[in-house]
């Protein structure tokens, strides 16, 4: 029961999300009349400044209860986003506020991944952390399928601003639901020993480079998921400029890629059950690479628009497979005692490499050009799949994690 109050705050919390996607740069577009440098700039500060502001945050959630931080984390973003249509219905919105909201968000994006990760872990049977992971990523895929366009129609309708409101309200939920568990939490692990401050804010990166495998996962996850993010402005360019397809066929591709992943999510249980879930971390892991050299092939016309679509829409399903493998390994190979401070050092890492791909692809197409960046990216994405874990062992036995971070 416990966990399936904790899946409905998520899924209430990500529909808001999904709703709201993208309200941020519309409201600095629209309302506040920024350029197309602050519009970026407001991207990129959420990651990088927010990734910045949480690095304490991991040794701090490790030795503490995780529910009352992801309660927390939820109440922060639920303030940050209220203050928006409120600032806006007295006149006061600023381009300032947009990027303190922004960073807000951020800061509670890793606080609660952090802690809901190590709760997980304790709240559901190791033998059912597979399926766990498995109904999170469906839901997420559900949401952002269903949400975006939602989202825009309700933006069309009410304002960006009023639609952030809905996103506030989403994760007041959200801290409501988690405030209904009722087994009571695990005692947080005891403190690992490390006397100085920089020894516990490095601990989660020293734990994952200490740990063969968990390394390998980390950078392959940096490097396909800075590059896939990269390529999401260059596919809009090349379908929308150099192309000339409409927004509404942009957006069908995008909506088809986003059941891909709901496919491939629905599927990673019973794969997991045939064939185990070292095969498929390996095999999900390597088809995702693969699909994303058919966007830049993309001729004009229906034929372009189909391979495009095709190209998303099988890439996604093979991170949809690929995530709930790869979360399970993750938590299952990570001691409790570090689990918190990996999952944050993790999402620190993600926030920071990604806007940096995301720069390197556009100064890359400005060069050059959309088309070629994509094939550029497409190259290093392929490659990203000699960094998975091929030699893990079929099962590993968690003393090796507790070896790794006394090393």
């Amino acid at each position: 029961m416990d966990f399936r109050r904790l899946w409905g705050a998520y899924a209430v919390s990500e529909l808001g999300t999904a709703l709201s996607l993208g309200a941020l740069p519309l409201i600095a577009t629209l309302v506040l009349q920024a350029t197309v440098l602050q519009v970026s700039l407001l991207a990129a500060l959420g990651g990088v400044a927010g990734a910045a502001l949480a690095l304490p945050l991991g040794p701090w959630i490790e030795v503490r209860h995780k529910r009352p931080v992801m309660i927390g984390a939820d109440l922060l973003r639920c303030a940050a986003l209220a203050s928006l249509p409120a600032a806006a219905a007295l006149g006061v919105l600023s381009y300032t506020q947009l990027c303190l909201v922004a960073v807000a968000q951020s800061v509670g994006g890793i606080a609660f991944q952090a802690a809901s990760g190590a709760h997980l872990k304790a709240l559901v049977p190791a033998d059912r952390l597979a399926t766990a992971n498995g109904r999170f990523e469906a839901t997420f895929w559900t949401v952002n399928t269903v949400g975006p366009p939602l989202g825009g129609l309700l933006i069309a309708i009410l304002g960006a601003t009023a639609t952030v409101a809905v996103d506030a309200v989403s994760f007041l939920l959200s801290a409501l639901g988690i405030r209904r568990l009722r087994g009571p939490e695990p005692p947080p692990p005891a403190p690992t020993g490390e006397r100085h401050r920089s020894a516990q804010l490095t601990a989660g990166w020293r734990y994952i480079l200490r740990h063969r495998h968990l390394r390998a996962l980390f950078a392959h996850s940096l490097v396909f998921g800075g590059c896939i993010m990269a390529t999401a402005p260059l596919i809009a360019v090349l379908m929308l400029r150099d192309r000339g397809f409409a927004p509404w066929q942009y957006g069908l591709m995008f909506g088809i890629g986003c059941l891909g992943g709901l496919l491939g999510a629905l599927l990673a249980r019973p794969l997991t059950r045939r064939y185990g879930g070292r095969r498929l971390l390996l095999a999900a892991g390597a088809a995702k690479t693969l699909p994303l050299a058919l966007v830049p092939l993309a001729p004009a016309g229906p034929p372009g628009l189909a391979l495009i679509t095709l190209g998303e829409f099988l890439l996604i399903a093979g991170a949809g497979a690929f995530n709930p493998a790869f979360a399970t390994y993750r938590m299952q190979s990570t001691a409790d005692g570090y689990l918190a401070r990996v999952l944050a050092a993790w999402s620190i890492s993600t926030r920071v490499a990604q806007p940096a791909c995301i720069t390197a692809g556009g100064v890359l197409a400005a060069a050059t050009s959309a088309r070629t960046a994509l094939f550029v990216l497409a190259g290093v994405v392929v490659t990203s799949a000699a960094l998975l874990p091929w030699r893990v062992p079929a099962a590993e036995h968690p003393r090796a994690s507790r070896v790794a971070a006394a090393r």
